[in-house]
Protein backbone atom coordinates (compact mmCIF):
# COMPACT_ATOMS: atom_id res chain seq x y z
CA UNK A 1 0.00 0.00 0.00
CA UNK A 2 1.48 3.36 -0.99
CA UNK A 3 1.59 6.29 1.44
CA UNK A 4 -0.78 8.22 -0.84
CA UNK A 5 -3.30 5.36 -0.91
CA UNK A 6 -3.02 4.91 2.86
CA UNK A 7 -3.66 8.61 3.52
CA UNK A 8 -6.61 8.65 1.14
CA UNK A 9 -8.10 5.60 2.82
CA UNK A 10 -7.65 7.19 6.26
CA UNK A 11 -9.52 10.28 5.10
CA UNK A 12 -12.29 8.08 3.68
CA UNK A 13 -12.53 6.23 7.01
CA UNK A 14 -12.87 9.49 8.92
CA UNK A 15 -15.55 10.86 6.61
CA UNK A 16 -17.37 7.50 6.53
CA UNK A 17 -17.56 7.33 10.32
CA UNK A 18 -18.66 10.97 10.64
CA UNK A 19 -21.31 10.46 7.96
CA UNK A 20 -22.59 7.21 9.47
CA UNK A 21 -22.97 8.76 12.93
CA UNK A 22 -24.57 11.92 11.52
CA UNK A 23 -27.13 10.03 9.44
CA UNK A 24 -27.92 7.75 12.39
CA UNK A 25 -28.58 10.57 14.86
CA UNK A 26 -30.38 12.71 12.28
CA UNK A 27 -32.75 9.80 11.63
CA UNK A 28 -33.61 9.61 15.34
CA UNK A 29 -34.27 13.36 15.45
CA UNK A 30 -36.26 13.38 12.20
CA UNK A 31 -38.46 10.49 13.31
CA UNK A 32 -39.17 12.12 16.68
CA UNK A 33 -40.01 15.40 14.97
CA UNK A 34 -42.40 13.70 12.55
CA UNK A 35 -44.08 11.82 15.42
CA UNK A 36 -44.89 15.07 17.19
CA UNK A 37 -42.00 15.64 19.57
CA UNK A 38 -40.38 19.06 18.95
CA UNK A 39 -37.54 18.40 21.43
CA UNK A 40 -34.88 17.38 18.86
CA UNK A 41 -35.74 20.32 16.60
CA UNK A 42 -35.54 22.76 19.51
CA UNK A 43 -32.12 21.31 20.36
CA UNK A 44 -30.90 21.75 16.78
CA UNK A 45 -30.71 18.02 16.03
CA UNK A 46 -32.90 17.84 12.91
CA UNK A 47 -29.89 18.58 10.73
CA UNK A 48 -27.23 16.77 8.73
CA UNK A 49 -24.53 18.99 10.19
CA UNK A 50 -22.09 16.55 11.86
CA UNK A 51 -21.17 19.06 14.57
CA UNK A 52 -24.68 18.76 16.03
CA UNK A 53 -24.42 14.99 16.45
CA UNK A 54 -20.86 14.10 17.40
CA UNK A 55 -19.93 13.14 20.93
CA UNK A 56 -16.16 13.72 21.37
CA UNK A 57 -15.52 10.66 23.54
CA UNK A 58 -17.82 8.36 21.57
CA UNK A 59 -16.27 9.40 18.27
CA UNK A 60 -12.71 8.85 19.51
CA UNK A 61 -13.65 5.39 20.81
CA UNK A 62 -15.02 4.41 17.40
CA UNK A 63 -11.68 5.26 15.79
CA UNK A 64 -9.68 3.50 18.50
CA UNK A 65 -11.75 0.40 19.25
CA UNK A 66 -14.51 0.20 16.62
CA UNK A 67 -17.25 0.87 19.19
CA UNK A 68 -18.57 4.27 20.19
CA UNK A 69 -21.55 6.56 19.97
CA UNK A 70 -22.90 9.85 18.75
CA UNK A 71 -24.52 12.48 20.93
CA UNK A 72 -27.83 10.93 22.06
CA UNK A 73 -31.00 12.48 20.64
CA UNK A 74 -33.29 13.42 23.50
CA UNK A 75 -37.02 12.81 23.07
CA UNK A 76 -39.90 13.57 25.42
CA UNK A 77 -42.35 10.62 25.42
CA UNK A 78 -45.14 12.90 26.72
CA UNK A 79 -45.16 14.59 23.32
CA UNK A 80 -45.81 11.30 21.53
CA UNK A 81 -49.28 9.93 20.76
CA UNK A 82 -48.20 6.39 21.64
CA UNK A 83 -45.08 6.84 23.80
CA UNK A 84 -43.86 3.24 23.91
CA UNK A 85 -44.42 2.30 20.28
CA UNK A 86 -43.40 5.70 18.94
CA UNK A 87 -40.20 5.55 21.00
CA UNK A 88 -39.48 2.18 19.39
CA UNK A 89 -39.94 3.73 15.93
CA UNK A 90 -37.62 6.60 16.84
CA UNK A 91 -35.01 4.15 18.09
CA UNK A 92 -35.31 1.90 15.03
CA UNK A 93 -34.92 4.88 12.68
CA UNK A 94 -31.22 5.19 13.47
CA UNK A 95 -30.09 1.66 12.54
CA UNK A 96 -32.52 1.65 9.61
CA UNK A 97 -30.94 4.81 8.21
CA UNK A 98 -27.49 3.18 8.31
CA UNK A 99 -28.83 0.08 6.57
CA UNK A 100 -30.46 2.20 3.86
CA UNK A 101 -27.25 4.18 3.38
CA UNK A 102 -25.28 0.94 3.08
CA UNK A 103 -27.71 -0.31 0.42
CA UNK A 104 -27.45 2.95 -1.55
CA UNK A 105 -23.66 2.83 -1.39
CA UNK A 106 -23.75 -0.81 -2.49
CA UNK A 107 -25.74 0.30 -5.52
CA UNK A 108 -22.98 2.79 -6.31
CA UNK A 109 -20.42 0.03 -5.75
CA UNK A 110 -22.02 -2.19 -8.38
CA UNK A 111 -22.43 0.73 -10.80
CA UNK A 112 -18.75 1.67 -10.62
CA UNK A 113 -17.76 -1.99 -10.69
CA UNK A 114 -19.62 -2.43 -13.98
CA UNK A 115 -17.67 0.56 -15.34
CA UNK A 116 -14.38 -0.99 -14.13
CA UNK A 117 -13.72 1.91 -11.75
CA UNK A 118 -12.04 -0.47 -9.32
CA UNK A 119 -10.36 2.20 -7.20
CA UNK A 120 -13.70 3.86 -6.45
CA UNK A 121 -15.28 0.52 -5.54
CA UNK A 122 -12.38 -0.12 -3.15
CA UNK A 123 -13.00 3.22 -1.48
CA UNK A 124 -16.73 2.44 -1.13
CA UNK A 125 -16.14 -0.78 0.79
CA UNK A 126 -15.35 0.79 4.16
CA UNK A 127 -18.34 3.22 4.20
CA UNK A 128 -20.64 0.28 3.46
CA UNK A 129 -19.00 -1.78 6.19
CA UNK A 130 -19.13 0.89 8.91
CA UNK A 131 -22.81 1.62 8.25
CA UNK A 132 -23.62 -2.08 8.57
CA UNK A 133 -21.61 -2.31 11.80
CA UNK A 134 -23.44 0.69 13.25
CA UNK A 135 -26.83 -0.71 12.24
CA UNK A 136 -26.27 -4.20 13.64
CA UNK A 137 -24.48 -3.10 16.81
CA UNK A 138 -27.20 -0.64 17.75
CA UNK A 139 -29.90 -3.27 17.30
CA UNK A 140 -28.45 -5.41 20.10
CA UNK A 141 -31.22 -5.32 22.74
CA UNK A 142 -29.12 -3.93 25.58
CA UNK A 143 -29.76 -0.52 27.13
CA UNK A 144 -28.85 2.17 26.06
CA UNK A 145 -28.59 0.74 22.52
CA UNK A 146 -31.51 1.28 20.15
CA UNK A 147 -32.45 -2.39 20.15
CA UNK A 148 -33.52 -2.17 23.78
CA UNK A 149 -36.31 0.34 23.06
CA UNK A 150 -37.28 -1.51 19.88
CA UNK A 151 -37.90 -4.67 21.90
CA UNK A 152 -39.73 -2.68 24.57
CA UNK A 153 -42.02 -1.22 21.91
CA UNK A 154 -43.08 -4.55 20.41
CA UNK A 155 -43.63 -6.45 23.67
CA UNK A 156 -47.08 -6.63 25.29
CA UNK A 157 -47.52 -3.93 27.94
CA UNK A 158 -46.97 -6.15 31.00
CA UNK A 159 -43.83 -7.73 29.55
CA UNK A 160 -42.62 -4.32 28.37
CA UNK A 161 -42.73 -3.02 31.96
CA UNK A 162 -40.64 -5.98 33.12
CA UNK A 163 -38.24 -5.47 30.22
CA UNK A 164 -37.86 -1.76 31.09
CA UNK A 165 -36.52 -2.71 34.52
CA UNK A 166 -33.41 -4.13 32.83
CA UNK A 167 -32.34 -0.53 32.14
CA UNK A 168 -30.81 -0.52 35.62
CA UNK A 169 -28.29 -3.16 34.50
CA UNK A 170 -27.73 -1.79 31.00
CA UNK A 171 -24.23 -0.43 31.55
CA UNK A 172 -23.11 -3.72 33.10
CA UNK A 173 -24.47 -5.70 30.14
CA UNK A 174 -22.92 -3.23 27.70
CA UNK A 175 -19.49 -3.52 29.30
CA UNK A 176 -19.76 -7.31 29.17
CA UNK A 177 -20.53 -6.95 25.47
CA UNK A 178 -17.72 -4.66 24.40
CA UNK A 179 -14.87 -5.53 26.80
CA UNK A 180 -12.95 -8.68 25.78
CA UNK A 181 -12.82 -10.39 29.18
CA UNK A 182 -11.85 -13.96 28.35
CA UNK A 183 -10.22 -13.64 24.92
CA UNK A 184 -9.02 -11.05 22.42
CA UNK A 185 -12.49 -10.85 20.89
CA UNK A 186 -15.43 -9.14 22.59
CA UNK A 187 -18.84 -10.74 22.78
CA UNK A 188 -20.23 -7.88 20.66
CA UNK A 189 -17.76 -8.72 17.88
CA UNK A 190 -18.82 -12.35 17.94
CA UNK A 191 -22.44 -11.29 17.63
CA UNK A 192 -22.26 -8.55 15.01
CA UNK A 193 -19.45 -9.52 12.64
CA UNK A 194 -21.01 -12.76 11.35
CA UNK A 195 -24.16 -10.74 10.62
CA UNK A 196 -22.17 -7.93 9.00
CA UNK A 197 -20.23 -10.46 6.90
CA UNK A 198 -23.51 -12.01 5.73
CA UNK A 199 -24.90 -8.58 4.80
CA UNK A 200 -21.69 -7.64 2.98
CA UNK A 201 -21.88 -10.84 0.95
CA UNK A 202 -25.54 -10.13 0.24
CA UNK A 203 -24.92 -6.55 -0.89
CA UNK A 204 -21.55 -6.87 -2.62
CA UNK A 205 -21.43 -10.44 -3.82
CA UNK A 206 -20.81 -13.95 -2.59
CA UNK A 207 -17.65 -14.56 -0.55
CA UNK A 208 -16.87 -10.84 -0.38
CA UNK A 209 -14.04 -10.10 2.05
CA UNK A 210 -13.41 -6.58 3.29
CA UNK A 211 -9.80 -5.69 2.49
Amino acid sequence: MTVEFGLTFLIIQIFAILAAITVHEFAHAYAADKLGDPTPRLMGRVTLNPIAHLDPIGTVLIFLFGFGWGKPVLSDPFNLANPRKDSAIISFAGPLSNLILAILLAGCYHLFSSLNFNLITTYLEYPIYINLVLAVFNLIPVYPLDGFKVVEGVLPEDQAREWAQLRNYGIIFLLLLVVPLFSNTSMASRIIFPIVSFLLNLLLGNDFILK
